[in-house]
């Protein structure tokens, strides 16, 4: 691969970039078939991109229901069908008896199963729903979280392995927030959205823990637009909704949906 294509992306993103071209490379010059792990809405791009670079791959993304943020990806020939084929995937369920998990949220989940020593690759979107989660999980790694989650930010949960058609989706909640800023500019809107001090937002975003649109930003002075997502590690993230225009004394009116 000429490495000029680096240059579209972060330094931070060679190494997929070079492990995607070899997928990519194996299936055009070798006819191997390769099922990725999950992939975040960044990667998926980045290999979309590079599939499209060669006329005689391409591919599949499934990450179990048809929103999904994280899925997997199969990599194929172009005479292969692809879409017959089994993204081995399974929802792993999490229940407890004791009514806590009004107290959970997504990131203890999260924090649990990594706990046990599972690559975040293996995880797909998680659910949180009515008495419990539903998790997409690879195959490989449905049986051992299965046996071995137990415990869920103290609280004991029991687990069941389910097909796809029984996922449970959870209801997206949004915080909507109208702000009036003087620039689109991301720290100013981060500041804003987290009631942070601009020079605590310049903090985090300069030690590479911001994302827009899951791609890693450490410009400050980024200027946002209607429908990025942004995340800040430790913070949460939210989506700019829309620009609802000017004042009269020429501040931008944004509508900020934050996740809850």
């Amino acid at each position: 691969m000429a490495k000029d294509i680096y240059g579209h992306f972060h330094p931070d993103e060679h190494h997929f970039v070079d492990k995607a071209w070899d997928w990519v490379e194996r299936a055009a010059e070798q006819h191997a078939v390769k099922l990725t792990d999950f992939l975040d809405p960044r990667q998926a791009f980045i290999l979309h991109s590079l599939v499209n670079r060669h006329p005689d791959v391409h591919c599949r993304l499934d990450g179990g229901y048809e929103a999904a943020e994280r899925r997997r990806a199969i990599i194929a020939p172009d005479y292969r069908s692809l879409e017959s084929e089994d993204m081995a995937m399974a929802v792993l369920a999490v229940s407890s008896g004791d009514g806590k998990f009004l107290t959970l949220e997504h990131g203890d989940y999260m924090g649990a199963i990594l706990g046990l020593g599972m690559k975040r690759d293996k995880v797909g979107d998680i659910h949180v729903i009515e008495g419990g989660c539903h998790c997409l999980v690879t195959q490989d790694a449905a049986d051992y979280l299965h046996l071995n989650l137990s415990q869920v930010h103290r609280v004991h949960v029991q687990t069941e392995l389910l097909s796809l058609d029984k996922l449970e989706l959870a209801q997206v909640q949004l915080e909507e927030l109208h702000l009036s800023v003087a620039s689109m500019r991301m720290d100013g809107i981060v500041s804003d959205v987290f009631r942070l001090s601009r020079a605590k937002v310049l903090v985090p975003i300069q030690a590479g823990r911001c994302r827009v649109n899951w791609k890693l930003e450490e410009d400050p002075s980024k200027p946002l637009k209607e429908g990025d997502m942004i995340s800040l590690q430790g913070f949460g993230r939210f989506k700019v909704l829309e620009v609802e225009g000017v004042s009269k004394k020429g501040r931008i009116r944004v509508k900020i949906g934050k996740f809850i």
